[in-house]
């Protein structure tokens, strides 16, 4: 599929949101999932609360459901006390909180587990439910970046294993959701390794968060993945994948291979109710992160879902 342009982009938006003005030509039934957004969208960074707030403005005026944020962020926003101003400015709700950790060193267990409650306190602090776990890269160090990919995951697939239990029980005791967040570069990345671990793990405490653009860029299809860890999959990234040249590949929900449709269906038929929260990367982007959230909100209205979201 070529790479969308800003021109592209932008008439289509205008098309979408002709076409959700619209009444629908067939009853649909109630939707149940609430859609959210990661501020990953806004380039957000813990050194500065500018993007931050432009992204609760923009994600409370589109009416999503809420936001989710790196456990960076939430620390730098709790330690100068912006996160519950700029929370109550734009009535806007904290639903999770992204955690990196280490799954292949079990010398560093004890500190991360450490880290994890520490980060899961905050996202309580600020009325969140859920913290999603994203594991180190599978990449050892080398001249000018990232060395050559020898992981072998089968040699550590017994640690990280146990590290994602210790975790998912250590926030489990605090009264979250937790779950594997699935990503391209990280040693958890293919189809086989996400069906290997999660047919592993200890599913009472560690569910499933995919990143459903991020399964389909590491070769996986996306919806029969969900599908098939649909009863434990609690917590998702919803993201759209055309292997252009813009944003990493990804692009604007609708605009890529990925099956949302497919993927929303299934989690709705589940009955999980989980927090589903749009994102995109947001590398050489030919328009704004409005832009970008205004087209996902526009394709998801086509998709049955209704706005502003409780």
């Amino acid at each position: 599929m070529p790479s969308p342009t800003r021109r592209d982009l932008v008439r289509t938006l205008a098309i979408g949101l002709g076409a959700a003005a619209l009444p629908l030509a067939r009853a649909q039934a109630v939707k149940k999932v609430k859609i959210g957004v990661s501020t990953l969208a806004w380039n957000v960074s813990p050194n500065s609360t500018d993007n931050f707030e432009q992204a609760l403005k923009d994600i409370s005026e589109l009416g999503y459901s809420g936001f989710e944020t790196v456990s960076p962020m939430i620390e730098a926003l709790d330690a100068n006390g912006a996160m519950s101003r700029l929370m109550d400015k734009y009535h806007i709700s904290l639903k999770a909180g992204y955690l990196g950790t280490n799954v292949t060193d079990p010398a560093l267990r004890k500190e991360n587990v450490a880290k994890a409650i520490s980060v899961g306190k905050l996202i309580k602090k600020y009325g969140g439910t859920y913290c999603v776990i994203a594991v180190n890269g599978r990449r050892a160090p080398g001249r000018g970046g990232a060395g050559p990919d020898n992981f072998n995951f089968q040699e550590h697939k017994t640690d990280i294993v146990a590290a994602l239990n210790e975790y998912g029980m250590a926030l489990t005791d605090l009264g979250l959701g937790v779950g594997l967040h699935q990503h391209t570069g990280t040693v958890v990345e293919t189809r086989d390794e996400v069906y290997a671990v999660m047919d592993a793990v200890n599913t009472k405490y560690m569910k499933f968060a995919p990143d459903v653009g991020q399964l389909q860029k590491g070769g996986a299809d996306a919806a029969k993945v969900v599908k098939d860890f649909a009863a434990i999959t609690d917590h998702m990234h919803l993201k759209d994948y055309s292997n252009g040249k813009y944003m990493a590949g990804y692009c604007p929900l609708g605009m890529g291979f990925v099956d949302l449709e497919s993927i929303l269906k299934t989690l709705e038929e589940a009955g999980n109710n989980p927090d589903v929260m749009y994102e995109l990367d947001r590398g050489n982007a030919p328009m704004s992160a409005r832009d970008t959230a205004e087209f996902g909100k526009a394709h998801l209205i086509k998709l049955g879902y209704k706005f502003p979201m409780a």
